[in-house]
């Protein structure tokens, strides 16, 4: 009970690991002038992410055999993710000033579309490993998915609350 209340520790402060760096990353400036993340950025906080993961798993000899395609699946997803936010950022002055509700609801359903596919991509590069998982491991994860999902809510709330207002001050 004791050991596994002590990977559970050093999950949570695994987990905090991105959060401590994307803190920095705002203190030090290394932000763009524009305030947004820059591409490398976003390739740091991403390697920290996957470094979590790998750090709260302790993957056995054997087990890392399946890593490389896992992190392959979560850099494919990550650098996706970049590339739809840069692009919506690009739009998203070009649709105030002439909002067509049908090309909207279209891309958000060609969004959609290809989030899923990269997490199925992302599910059936985690199949193999997670077979060969112990409980422990298996547990490890849950605690990992659950902060990881639990932040990303977060993130995207705050992050609407921030467009809401400054939708606020334009108006």
């Amino acid at each position: 009970m004791q050991k596994r209340l002590i990977a559970m520790a050093a999950v949570f402060v695994l987990a905090g690991g991105p959060l401590a760096l994307a803190e920095d990353v705002s203190r030090t400036g290394a932000l763009s002038d524009t305030g947004k993340l820059t591409q490398t950025d976003f390739k740091a906080l991403t390697d920290a992410r996957i470094g979590v993961v790998k750090a709260a798993l302790q993957l056995t000899p054997d087990q890392q055999k399946y890593w490389p395609a896992i992190e392959e699946a979560i850099r494919t997803r990550a650098e996706a993710r970049y590339s739809r936010l840069s692009k919506l950022q690009g739009r998203a002055a070009a649709q105030r000033a002439d909002p067509d509700p049908l090309r909207l609801i279209r891309e958000r359903a060609e969004i959609m579309d290809e989030r899923a596919n990269g997490l199925k991509k992302l599910a059936d590069a985690w199949e193999p490993l997670y077979q060969t998982l112990s409980p422990d491991q298996k547990s490890r994860m849950r605690v990992v998915v659950t902060r990881v999902i639990g932040g990303l809510r977060d993130a995207a709330e705050h992050r609407r609350k921030e467009l809401m207002d400054d939708d606020d001050d334009e108006g």
